[in-house]
Order: structure tokens, then sequence, then C-alpha cells
């Protein structure tokens, strides 16, 4: 059998900084990185693992762990972030797109950020390039899952253009359109991040 050629943005490499000044550096996950990204969950606070996985375990179990650096670029697609100033250059935050059905048009979006660096636009920067790469790959729709007492994920699916669906048992569900998520960042023009992932990536789509 044929092994499947490497997505076109798996390679690059998008260094920029935080809002705070902190370097950093976006690129594809690959399976390599499953220790890296155990190491991560475990910086999570305790209520951030809860937001994210749903559970207030310290570590999801092995095979959560596992499905989550099995990425391969087209059905699952995952952008990790890296402290490159920091002891270790340990990964920061992630975000990935896992479709519904094998080369489908509609996956389930999900994102974390470790604590320390909240609210310094992360989250939007990592976005910015998953969607890029969902468009590329012909994800045309996220649905999102979010805890309601989870507000600061509303707020940013709400600035991707993500519509409210429905609430039931204490989980907002949302659609995201990626085509509006990609333009609505692209307006934003004073995150710079942002915009460094989009002077990085956009000429390879």
């Amino acid at each position: 059998m044929a092994t499947k050629a490497a997505p076109p943005l798996s390679g690059i490499e998008v260094h920029s900084m935080l809002h705070d000044g902190t370097a950093v550096c976006l690129r594809a996950i690959t399976r390599k990185d499953e220790p890296l990204l155990r190491a991560a969950i475990a910086r999570l606070s305790a209520e951030s693992r809860y937001l994210r996985f749903f559970s207030p375990a310290p570590m999801p179990p092995d095979h959560v762990v596992e499905r989550l650096a099995d990425v391969d670029g087209h059905d699952h697609i995952a952008w990790g972030a890296i402290c490159t100033e920091c002891e270790g250059r340990p990964v920061i935050g992630a975000v990935r797109a896992v479709r519904h059905r094998p080369d489908g048009p509609i996956g389930e979006y999900s994102v974390a950020v470790v604590d320390a660096y909240h609210g310094q636009g992360l989250a939007r920067m990592m976005s910015a390039a998953l969607l890029i790469q969902c468009r590329a790959e012909g994800l045309a729709e996220l649905d999102v899952h979010i805890l309601s007492e989870n507000r600061a994920a509303a707020r940013l699916v709400r600035a991707l253009a993500a519509r409210w669906m429905q609430e039931s048992a204490g989980v907002a569900e949302y659609r995201l359109d990626v085509a509006a998520g990609v333009e609505a960042l692209r307006q934003d023009r004073d995150a710079r991040g942002v915009q460094d992932v989009f002077r990085a990536l956009e000429g390879g789509v």
C-alpha cells in the first residue's frame, strides 16, 4: 500500500510571541510528540483538565493520550505551541480537529492551553494554524462541545464566528464554519501572533 504524502503544512514552523513577549513556536503535532503531550497535560491545573477532558482525573487514560498523538494531518489535524525560551522547550498548548468519518467534511474542534499562558493570545494563534490546514484538507465545519461554565472557551469560539447550536446537560454545542473562522481571525489585525501565522502559512495553502 502506498504511503500517503505528508500534508503541505506539516513541516512549517511559525515563530512568534505571545502578548507578554514570550517567544513561542507553533508546529504540527506528530506521533513522536506523545511524551511532550503527556507532560503538558500534567502541567494543566485540575480545573483546566476538567474543562478540557470533562473529567477531574489527573491524567486521561493511556488510550486517550495515544489518540491525541495519533495525528495524520488529514483526518486528524493538530498543532502545538512550544515555549522556545523555557527550559526544556515544553509544549504549552495544543489545538486539534478530528473528522467524524474518514474524508468527511465535518469534524470536532478542541483546544487546551497550560494555565500560565492563559489570556496571552495563544489559543487564537493555534486556531489560526489549525483552521488554515483544515481548509487545505477539506474540513469545512467543526463541532465544538464545551462545558457551559467554560466562559473563556465560549468567548474564543464566538470570536471564531462559531454558531451556538444547543445546550444540554451542562454542555454547550457550537458549529464552527472553517472558512468563516479563518476570515474572522484574518481581520484581527492587532494580534501579532495571529498575523504571523497567516504570513507563514497562507502561502502554502
